[in-house]
């Protein structure tokens, strides 16, 4: 379990400016890694996010390789050693600054890509109020089946389609089946929605056959990600049954392009705590240190850009505000050890989503199926638009951040992609 070291002071500045600003999402104290490229010609960077600048690792001799994949293998000692590197080459006061300023380059004048080559995806479903309050539109009497309480739920997703945030994608088709309608027809979705969710990138992996024990967990994850599992629920609700979601969910995942390290979040860890008169997990789910600090707390919001709010020069607005210690009701370390309980090998550059995270207040429904109820009752914006789902050049964009008294905030950037128009079938 990560704890809190000197990379984490309040009363660190850098020379770059731009990571001094109160809103910067990326201070000294976050340095979240991701990949860049100046042109499109050129092979993927690492880039570690300071203020407005991304600092190429690599060229500045902070790293012995410019793959990602290498990266992701280090151990957690390595890992750390590092992330103190680049701090204090970041640092004011750095007598080497100008070795390491050559290495700087705009965030907007970079190409940035997924943070690593994803090589496999599980989403989970630990957002209990979104578990819930779905549940409840289908079954009344059971919103919750038996094992949910017992086991953290999942599926095995499709890697091939996520992509980076800031790259629209196409509305889906598939087969649909209005009640009412004998038979199911092909069309593009009618109810697309979001899904804010976050990402666990996987660190190092394990053999297969290994069971990663619950006290290791954190040892192989890199980092945390904002993930939105676009999802087109007419299409999930007629192929769903009996063995879950397919097309619904597979033409799209978004992923923001920064992995903000466990190094990074250590201030912001809380105790876990379930209830007790709920299930307590069973024993190889069942670890001390988890109780003690198994929670983050980071808040999360959801951003809605209709086209109308565009065109009037409007940035959006937010529509979820919600936060992952108070949605989740399995940790991070869980999902990691159970994923490995049968021998499942685990590699790096894995993703494991956690399931939409709808907290239990107003306002803090994840998805628009929850917002409207199924689409029965719209979303009203304060521009007087209403929506039951997504419409065609809508933007939707996820946030994230951490915050403490005491503690510079720390954030995770956004997540955002706009909807495009079906494309045409052929005839």
């Amino acid at each position: 379990m990560t704890a809190p070291f000197d990379t984490n002071s309040p009363d660190l500045v850098s020379w770059v400016e731009s990571a001094n600003a109160p809103e910067t999402p990326f201070p000294i104290q976050n340095l979240p890694y991701g990949r860049f490229r100046r042109d499109a010609s050129d092979p993927w960077s690492i880039g570690v996010a300071i203020g407005d600048q991304v600092l190429d690792v690599g060229g500045a001799g902070l790293f012995h390789s410019s793959e990602m994949g290498q990266w992701l293998t280090l151990g957690r000692a390595q890992r750390q050693a590092q992330r103190r590197a680049i701090s204090v080459a970041l640092q004011h006061g750095n007598e080497d600054r100008a070795r390491f300023a050559p290495w700087l380059v705009p965030m907007s004048a970079v190409e940035l890509g997924l943070p690593c080559d994803v090589r496999n995806y599980s989403d989970f479903f630990i957002g209990i109020h979104h578990a819930y309050n779905t549940g409840r539109l289908y079954r009344p009497d059971t919103p919750l089946l038996p094992n949910y309480r017992w086991v953290p739920i999942g599926y095995h997703g499709r890697a091939s389609s996520i992509q980076v945030s800031g790259r629209d994608f196409v509305r889906p088709k598939g087969q649909v089946k209005p009640a009412g309608e004998e038979a199911p027809s092909m069309r593009s979705s009618d109810r697309l929605d979001f899904e804010l969710e976050m990402g666990i990138v996987i660190g190092r992996g394990n053999a297969q056959g290994d069971a990663i024990p619950i006290d290791e967990a954190e040892d192989h994850i890199a980092g945390l990600t904002l993930l939105n599992d676009w999802s087109a629920r007419d299409l999930q609700a007629w192929e769903a049954q009996p063995l879950g979601p397919f097309l619904a969910k597979s033409f799209v995942t978004t992923l923001s392009p920064w992995i903000v390290t466990l190094e990074a979040l250590a201030p912001f860890r809380k105790p876990f705590i379930r209830s007790p008169d709920e299930p307590q997990p069973l024993p190889y789910l069942e670890a001390q240190t988890s109780r003690e600090l198994g929670a983050i707390d980071a808040t999360l919001e959801v951003w809605l850009q209709t086209p109308q709010m565009r065109a009037q020069g409007q940035s959006g607005e937010c529509i979820v505000r919600t936060g992952l210690a108070q949605a989740a009701y399995w940790t991070v370390a869980q999902l990691v050890t159970h994923h490995t309980i049968n021998g499942c090998n685990l590699m790096p550059g894995d993703l494991l989503g956690t399931g939409t995270l709808s907290g239990d207040g107003l306002g803090q429904a994840a998805c628009l199926l929850e917002i409207t109820q199924g689409g029965r009752q719209p979303l009203r914006l304060s521009n007087g638009e209403e929506r039951l789902f997504l419409h065609d050049d809508d933007t939707v964009t996820l946030r994230g951040y951490c915050e403490r008294p005491g503690h510079r905030r720390i954030g995770f950037g956004d997540c955002t992609a706009t909807v495009r128009k079906a494309k045409p079938s052929r005839p």
